[in-house]
């Protein structure tokens, strides 16, 4: 762990007047020129008020339009021209339209949970835990968001996201550009 559960001089910051209140640490002599060890302060991010909870079933179209424009982006990124850029974008939008109807993923639900901790994506198959440092960046495309993980993609569609929670994964993904939900290192 990166944190420990010891007590500290000055004391936690929710426990610290009781550790305080022993004998011991008041009737210390502390000098004319000795100052009390100060609180230690609580990091929270900023996005901790941003946490969703909800439920995707993906339609083939949809999917398929995500594939699409996340290939483009990935094409021009990489600043492949045409005619190699139309060919690798109907090869990897094919391939992953492909995968969709092999994997069955049109019938299975998705139940997500984001919050300041990481992604929970929940499904028939099993439970995925992705934590923050495995997102490489946060997308917006006409149908919705489009996480881009170390390793693969997560499409998350307006459509399963009333206005509030769109503001709140507008909240996540500046927050995330903005480094502020990379957790590891810090005490949280």
């Amino acid at each position: 762990m990166l944190w420990s559960y010891r007590a500290r001089a000055g004391g936690n910051v929710e426990g610290g007047a009781a550790l305080m209140d022993t004998p011991e640490l008041t009737d210390l002599d502390l000098g004319a020129d000795a100052m009390p060890p100060a609180p230690i302060p609580v990091v929270h991010p900023p996005a901790a008020s941003h946490s969703l909870h909800f439920w995707v079933r993906y339609s083939f179209a949809e999917y398929v339009s995500f594939m699409w424009e996340h290939g483009g982006y990935l094409i021009h990124r990489r600043r492949i021209r045409w005619p190699m850029g139309l060919y690798l974008r109907i090869k990897s939008t094919f391939a992953a339209a492909l995968h969709f109807v092999l994997l069955r993923r049109g019938h299975r639900m998705y139940e997500f949970t984001i919050d300041q901790h990481g992604i929970v994506r929940t499904s028939d198959t099993g439970v995925s835990l992705i934590g923050w440092d495995d997102v490489a960046r946060i997308r917006t495309y006409t149908k919705g968001f489009m996480m881009v993980l170390k390793r693969g993609t997560l499409p998350i569609p307006f459509r399963c996201l009333n206005a509030q929670e769109v503001e709140s994964m507008k909240g996540i993904a500046g927050a995330r550009a903005a480094g502020e939900l990379q957790l590891r290192g810090t005490v949280a």
